[in-house]
Order: C-alpha cells, then sequence, then structure tokens
C-alpha cells in the first residue's frame, strides 16, 4: 500500500462499521511506521487475529501489535482513562508492550463517568432508540462542541478542572433526575479517580499532528486508522442513526492535526456482504433464517456489545456514497470466504424509491426505510477460498463477483480477505 509516492493512508470503513478494519490495518501497519486513530472511542471494536490469538482493540490503534509502530490517538478521539489504562494493561499482559509506544493528543477530550450516564439515561428514554454501545461517546462530544469538555492538557492542572467537572456533574445530575434515572455523577469520586490516571495520560502526552508532519518529512509511512463507518458519520451518514463525529476521510486530517494535502490515498473497507448493529435503515437487510444463517457462518456478533448484527446482501448504493464522501481510491473486501457455500448470491445495484429509479442516496432514514433494491443475481462459486493467496488462486464466480463489486462501486479493489487470520489475504 505504501511507496515513494504513497506515504499516507487512510483507512475508513465503507459500510455501517464492523467491515474489517483491524484485520486490514493490521495487514497494512506492518509497513507503517505511524498508525493513528482519528476519531471515535472506545465504542470501536476491532478485532485482530495472530495464529491462535485474538486481539480486541477499542481504543489503541491495530497496529499495536507490530513492537516498532507508533501509535497515537488524535486529538479527534475520545478517550475513557479507565478504558485506555486496562487496554494498555491487557496488552502488555499478553506481552505485548505498548506503553513506550503510545502517544495521546493533549487536545483529546476525555470520557468521564457522568457521559456514561447520560448515555444509558438518554437511550433508555428515546422512543425509538439509537442502537448507541453507551460508552459515553455522544455525550462526549456533546461537551466538546459545547466548550464544556475537560482535555488531557487539563490533566496537568487538575484544581483548575475541577471547576468544570462540578459544573458538568451538577447540569448532569439534573438530566439523569429528568430522565427518570436514579444515578447520579459524583465530582469527588471522579477527581480521585482522575488523579489516579492523569501521570499515565501525561506521559504519553504529545502534540500528534506535529508528530505525523516530522514523520512523514523524515519519509515515514502512516496510517490513519478510522472507525465504525462512513454510513454512521454524523454528517453523511443515516441521520439520526450515526454516530457522534466525523467518521469519513475529511475528519482524518482535522482528527489528527495535518493538512488534508498530506493525505495520498483512501482505501475503504467493505464486507463482501452487508451488516448493520442497532437500529436504523438497512435497505438490503435479510430477515428470519436466511439472515440467521449469514449471521452463523460471519460470526456476526458485535465486538463491543456483543449484539448480534443484522446481515444483508452488498449494497452498492452505500458503497458508491461511501467512495464519493471519503474519495476511496482503492477496496478492501472482507469476508469474501463466508460466502463460499452459496449457490447464487445477490448484489444490490440501485434503489427504486416510490417507484421511480434513482442512483443516488438519499438524505433521510425514512426515504432509506422505503426504498426497495434493484439486484442482480449471480452465481456463487461453491468452494473454499481460505487457502487462496493470490487473485488467479481464487474461483472465476468469486473473481467475477469481486469484478462486479468493482464495477457498481467505481473503486478498484486492492485487497481481499479470505478468513480472520492475519496472512488470510490475497493483494491484488
Amino acid at each position: 500500500m505504501f511507496s515513494e509516492t504513497t506515504r499516507c493512508v487512510v483507512l475508513v470503513g465503507a459500510q455501517w462499521g464492523d467491515e474489517g478494519k483491524g484485520k486490514i490495518t493490521d495487514v497494512i501497519a506492518e509497513q507503517a511506521t505511524i498508525v493513528a486513530r482519528y476519531q471515535g472511542g472506545a465504542n470501536a471494536g476491532h478485532t485482530v487475529e495472530v495464529g491462535d490469538e485474538q486481539f480486541i482493540l477499542h481504543l489503541i490503534p491495530s497496529g499495536a501489535l507490530y513492537p516498532t509502530v507508533r501509535c497515537l490517538l488524535g486529538n479527534g478521539v475520545v478517550i475513557d482513562p479507565w478504558a485506555l489504562a486496562k487496554e494498555v494493561e491487557m496488552l502488555e499482559g499478553r506481552g505485548i508492550d505498548i506503553s513506550g509506544r503510545l502517544g495521546i493528543s493533549w487536545r483529546a477530550h476525555l470520557v468521564l463517568p457522568y457521559h456514561k450516564l447520560l448515555d444509558g439515561a438518554s437511550e433508555s428514554s428515546r422512543g425509538v432508540q439509537i442502537g448507541t454501545t453507551q460508552r459515553g461517546i455522544g455525550p462526549a462530544y456533546r461537551d466538546k462542541v459545547a466548550r464544556n469538555g475537560v482535555r488531557v492538557c487539563d490533566l496537568a492542572d487538575l484544581p483548575s478542572a475541577r471547576a468544570t467537572i462540578e459544573a458538568q456533574c451538577v447540569w448532569a445530575n439534573t438530566c439523569l433526575a429528568d430522565y427518570g434515572s436514579d444515578e447520579r455523577a459524583n465530582p469527588t469520586e471522579i477527581m480521585d479517580g482522575l488523579e489516579s490516571v492523569a501521570p499515565g495520560l501525561l506521559a504519553s502526552a504529545v502534540d500528534v499532528g506535529d508528530e505525523i508532519r516530522t514523520g512523514l518529512a523524515a519519509s515515514g509511512r502512516v496510517l490513519l486508522e478510522g472507525a465504525q463507518g462512513s454510513q454512521l458519520d454524523v454528517d453523511h451518514g443515516t441521520y439520526p442513526f450515526v454516530t457522534s463525529s466525523n467518521t469519513t476521510a475529511g475528519g482524518a486530517a482535522v482528527g489528527v492535526g495535518i493538512g488534508p494535502t498530506l493525505i495520498d490515498e483512501v482505501l475503504g473497507v467493505v464486507k463482501a456482504y452487508t451488516t448493520r448493529v442497532g437500529n436504523g435503515p438497512l435497505p438490503t437487510e435479510l430477515e428470519g433464517d436466511a439472515a440467521e444463517h449469514l449471521r452463523t457462518l460471519g460470526g456476526e456478533y458485535g465486538a463491543v456489545t456483543g449484539r448480534p448484527r443484522r446481515p444483508g446482501w452488498f449494497d452498492g448504493v452505500v458503497v458508491r456514497h461511501a467512495a464519493a464522501v471519503n474519495g476511496l481510491t482503492a477496496l478492501a473486501v472482507t469476508k469474501l470466504d463466508v460466502l463460499d457455500s452459496f449457490e447464487e448470491i445477490q448484489l444490490c445495484v440501485g434503489y427504486d424509491l416510490e417507484g421511480a429509479g434513482q442512483g443516488g442516496f438519499p438524505p433521510r432514514a425514512q426515504q432509506l426505510e422505503d426504498v426497495s433494491p434493484v439486484y442482480e443475481t449471480v452465481p456463487g462459486w461453491m468452494a473454499m477460498t481460505e487457502e487462496c493467496r493470490t487473485w488467479d488462486s481464487l474461483p472465476e464466480n468469486a473473481r467475477a463477483y469481486l469484478g462486479r463489486i468493482e464495477s457498481v462501486s467505481g473503486v478498484p479493489i486492492r485487497f481481499v480477505s479470505v478468513g480472520s487470520g492475519r496472512t488470510q489475504i490475497v493483494s491484488v
């Protein structure tokens, strides 16, 4: 993926998250000097398998498993200090020393206990739930935009941060009472907790943007790792069934503090079919036995919440939309092997909305609920692909299916994943 002319790559999910970004990041990170997260928080769940070991990372970039890769959390990430400490402890307990390689933006905002309380109470009070992970991500971003947040740099002067935290606890407790919750935020407990985690965070605090710019100037190779997926972007996703940050490539430069002209390529990760966790439109959704069959074959359960994912056929309209808003230069297709036993596969090439053909992407969630997908049926390959390592070794019908994904999305395929293992990859 990297070359003399490609030294900064953004990796984004091009569906509704859970596309296998952790696996693809792990593959590309072997060539990287820096891997940086640019948005989201501990609501992400990036799964990487190395041999018989499985690692699920929520905050730390997926490049952590390579001992020479520098791992950065940008200013666009909202950081739960206790979740981060637990993740560092997990990795070090499994023989991976990350503490000396981890850099955290001074400007990153913190997820504090009252954010989690508000997240859970707010979700419970909704008539139609969004499907939040209840990790406090949305409330933390809300405080950031409202200019009431606490940042990593504020930990250097905790007495000054106390006033903000006390005021936010008063506000949070009023909201919790309005939501009918009996839980309350305790500012003294929060301050005590921050005093215990502040030294570790401050020891890793850096100017992430400056470090990336310096690295690129020294011919380094930088991978900017997105979380969630393009259809969960707060601006370009299926609003209001979205996350609270810009998951698309435009958020990468802002989320780490570099200029957009430093980005050379944008790699979109897609499954060979489609899944979604939580509520919101999913035009190609399967139901009943067909859904359960695909869910079982693909192991489609959330890495963060364990919730069953909603499966559907590959949606070319969704990926075309993702290609447009991200400026995708290449695709990585994952879980091709899950479709190995299907005699026929359906692929959505367009939507029919209120009886009229429509090639664009509807802006309102209700419109997406009402569309009728226009399908093509293609023959399956009925052969195992998990041992394939080259394009030519893939079954002919599998290559034809991938070619149709390219033509429908308008984006060339660079990688094909044929299993969960690190080496189960085809480079095109």
